[in-house]
């Protein structure tokens, strides 16, 4: 049995990094960031706010499907992907509206997410949000006793991943209106994890290291219209959680669901000036 401890809620500020900005800031900027996330936290706003066109990546299970869902349930045109085709064709039907798109994509592979990245134009546009939500974690062992095949497939999908969905997506988004007015948002789903470390994770703690440090280095890459961020989910009761601590250690941890709301919310409040943040949920 792993000797993994669930981190305390009571201090996740332990997570939470101050913000290191690419550009210049003010005071007031700084105000305005905090007070946007006040109403992030409080579950207010940008429920109503003009529908948007939102692409997440892993959205057959966990925190991907429960955002995918929240972002439809508050207007929004989302765009999900993932490898399973039936649990894909399962949350089509139950959006049951075709303004959304399901489709099946690697994000592991360059040549997927180029196709996927073809097809979000074609049918639905220039996104306005990205979510890099796919990832795996690996079983818990100590590092010597992770096969290296398990050990490169979290790299592949939780590092190599990100990357391809921002060398994509990203161009997209600079496109917009001929190049004239660049804008979006690219969150990528960190971890505490990828702020810390435990035993028997090293591959995942070492590959959300690596989502930070590829988040803080392409926000310096775009332009100032533009926001490339890392956020954290916090602990929530998934089954890649479960794996590692067990079903009774997870009982007393929201669910995907009751997350999504507050997710949602503090995604579509998200700015320019959060560029290169390293947040939490």
């Amino acid at each position: 049995m792993s000797t993994l401890q669930v981190p305390s809620t009571t201090h996740t500020s332990h997570f939470t990094e101050k913000k290191q900005p690419t550009r210049g800031r003010n005071r007031e900027t700084e105000k305005k960031e905090q007070r946007g996330m006040n109403v992030a936290s409080k579950g207010g706003g940008g429920g109503k706010a003009a529908s948007r066109i939102v692409v997440i990546t892993g959205v057959s299970k966990g925190l991907g499907r429960a955002l995918a869902v929240e972002m439809a349930k508050r207007g929004h045109t989302v765009i999900g992907c993932s490898r399973s085709q039936d649990k894909l064709n399962a949350l089509q039907s139950e959006l049951s509206s075709d303004k959304h798109l399901f489709l099946n994509a690697d994000v592991r592979s360059n040549n997927s997410i180029a196709d996927l990245a073809r097809v979000v134009m074609e049918k639905r546009g220039i996104p306005d949000i990205v979510v890099n939500n796919a990832g795996m974690i690996n079983d818990n062992k100590k590092l010597w006793e992770v096969p290296v095949e398990e050990f490169d497939s979290v790299i592949d999908t939780n590092v190599k991943g990100v990357a391809n969905v921002l060398r994509h997506f990203i161009p997209l988004m600079l496109s917009r209106n001929e190049g004239k007015n660049p804008s979006g948002i690219i969150v990528n789903i960190s971890s505490g994890w990828g702020r810390s470390g435990a035993a028997h994770v090293a591959p995942y703690c070492a590959s959300k290291w690596a989502v930070e440090g590829l988040t803080r280095s392409v926000a310096r890459e775009v332009p100032s219209e533009m926001a490339v961020l890392a956020l954290s989910p916090g602990v929530i009761h998934t089954d890649m959680l479960e794996s590692c601590f067990g079903e009774s250690s997870m009982k007393n941890y929201p669910k995907p669901d009751a997350w999504a709301v507050r997710a949602a919310t503090m995604i579509l409040n998200l700015t320019a000036a959060d560029n290169g943040a390293s947040l939490n949920v």
